[in-house]
């Protein structure tokens, strides 16, 4: 997979997700497997160039979160041109700027969605960006800002004009927020607008067979993943071994499911001490759980979480009532299985959303 001057392992891109895709998850997600881009949390530009402690946190990386993008959202061309001299200044690989976020305060000062709307002031805006740094400029969109305005179409061609080496699209406009369906030939329409910059869908892509429809439907370059990868770390060398091969890995049992979600709270607290990694991972254990079978007692307990040795307690705990589910070889009974998740553009007719992953908590909901 290539865009502009940067060469990547895979067509698999971990999306931004605000407040989740901080440096350990990214972390997580690279010791999984599979995954050519890591994004980080949308970033203020104004708040890097001030250097905030908040934003810098944000942009946090180590080396082994390597190739990493940075998202941007702002309005003011200095202020995102600087920001990008900045992060290109840093060693990041790329930066990609935020045109999808729905949310009021995103959008309100004229980042986000918003610069959907006018397509002039937005191309202005790109290019000073992308004539001052050298390392590959992208955009992350959605359709449009409803039904009546789809203009992601007009503004891939716009973007690509003054230089954007990539684009990648959400699959909904902002009225839609998270909810009702991913519309791929939405998505079509963006790929097929452009001349030669590679197009990333985005949007519902919670499983392997999910990818692969998007891909053959859209005529996309590639999938970019967000809430699916918070439900499963291993959606990314799942998915890439299945359009290598045709076939699906076996899932990861309860065991390698511990195992992972301990090395994420390890690097919680490495990356942001024992109090606030922990209390941060109150709101990353119950993701964890959703494939747990039977949770409630878990979820219980490990959301009011302090310390690094209480989990092993919660856990301990929760093994010994979890036991009630299992069979005789040790796996859960089939009616306590977790459902199978369905992405919205491969439910059939009449089907109802309660198999899709839920919109994750904070901060977007209190901006």
């Amino acid at each position: 997979m290539r865009f502009g001057s940067l060469t990547l392992e895979s067509n698999l891109f971990l999306s931004p997700l605000a407040g989740y895709t901080n440096l350990p998850f990214r972390l997580v997600v690279r010791e999984m497997g599979g995954v050519g881009l890591c994004t980080t949390d949308l970033v203020n530009a104004r708040s890097l160039l001030e250097r905030n402690p908040k934003a810098l946190k944000l942009i946090e990386t180590s080396p082994a979160d390597r190739p990493l993008a940075v998202q941007l959202f702002g309005a003011v061309p200095e202020q995102m041109r600087d920001a990008a001299l900045q992060l290109e200044a840093l060693g990041v690989a790329s930066v990609d700027i935020n045109m999808g976020c729905p949310v009021r305060k995103v959008c309100r000062v004229g980042g986000g969605s918003a610069m959907m709307t006018e397509l002039d002031k937005t191309s202005r805006l790109v290019k000073a960006m992308v004539d001052a740094v050298n390392i590959p400029v992208t955009a992350k969109m959605r359709l449009g800002w409803d039904d009546d305005n789809l203009t992601a179409p007009d503004l891939a061609r716009v973007l690509e004009a003054v230089g954007v080496a990539a684009i990648f699209v959400h699959g909904r406009t902002r009225a839609q927020g998270f909810g009702g369906t991913v519309n791929l030939a939405g998505i079509r329409a963006v790929a097929q607008a452009v001349a030669s910059i590679p197009v990333i869908g985005n949007g519902d892509v919670t499983t392997p067979q999910a990818a692969r429809k998007m891909l053959a439907e859209t005529g996309c370059a590639g999938v970019s993943v967000g809430r699916g990868a918070f439900y499963d770390p291993w959606i990314f060398q799942h998915t890439r071994h299945y359009l290598e091969t045709g076939a699906l890995l076996p899932e990861p049992d309860f065991e390698q499911r511990v195992q992972v979600m301990r090395r994420h709270l390890d690097l919680m607290v490495a990356v942001f001490g024992e109090e606030h990694g922990c209390r941060m991972f109150r709101k990353v254990a119950p993701w964890y759980a959703k494939r747990f079978g039977p949770s409630h007692e878990f979820n219980r307990r490990v959301v009011a979480l302090s310390r690094r040795a209480e989990f092993e307690e919660i856990l301990g705990h929760y093994r010994r009532w979890r036991a009630q589910f299992l069979d005789e070889n040790g796996d859960l009974k089939p009616r306590f299985q977790p459902q199978p998740l369905v992405a919205s553009f491969m439910r059939s007719p009449g089907a109802t959303e309660r198999n899709q992953i839920p919109v994750p908590r904070g901060p977007v909901e209190v901006w």
